[in-house]
């Protein structure tokens, strides 16, 4: 009997340790993944470490179809679908398709913000794991990837930086950031996702 239960103890315990690292690779979506009437919703709050707020909102995004392009509202902008499932044509990519556990990449961006303000991002990037997350609009197999580096500005910013994502294949979409930059924490979660039936 006692050493039925330690079998059973160990499947259970092993078990517990391969959810993690459940072997699946994810292609990037392509536009027959994406249909009319796809909603996403996510929440977001920017806070310092002295307790100021420097963003709190929502962000809404929902696929539509304008002049008989799909497109997907992202606040005041509408861009074709064909543009976000479009392979980058970079070696520093956001995500490195095809996603899998363990896979690692250097991710690179250079930008100019509304205000004329440029800079870039350097990071290390990993994808740590695969396994159920749950955030407040449900629970989702996703992809846990973390990028580690610095974000530079030409008004002498420079910071350290760690962002985590937890990207979901089945909806197309990250389901939760965290970032820490220098003194300032951002939080980004999924609190509703919804398409047509």
């Amino acid at each position: 009997m006692k050493s039925q239960i330690a079998l059973i103890l160990t499947i259970v315990a092993l078990c517990s340790c391969n959810r993690s690292t459940i072997s699946v690779i994810t292609h990037q979506a392509t536009l027959a993944d994406y249909q009319v009437g796809e909603k996403w919703v996510w929440k977001y709050k920017g806070i310092t470490t002295e307790g100021e707020v420097r963003s709190d909102g929502i962000d809404t995004r929902v696929i539509v179809r304008k002049k008989g392009i799909l497109c997907m509202t992202i606040g005041k902008d509408t861009i074709p679908v064909t543009d976000i499932v479009k392979p980058e044509e970079s070696e520093t990519q956001k995500y490195d398709w095809p996603l899998k556990v363990g896979k690692k990449w250097k991710y690179e961006s250079n930008w100019t913000s509304q205000d004329g303000t440029t800079g870039s991002q350097r990071q290390d990037a990993e994808i740590l794991s695969y396994q159920e997350e749950t955030v407040e609009a449900g629970t989702f197999m996703a992809y846990t990837i973390r990028y580690m580096g610095t974000t530079t500005n030409s008004r002498g910013y420079n910071a350290n930086e760690e962002e985590v994502w937890l990207y979901a294949p089945s909806i197309k979409n990250f389901i939760k950031l965290t970032q820490h930059q220098g003194d300032f924490l951002y939080v980004e979660e999924l609190i509703e996702y919804s398409k047509p039936k």
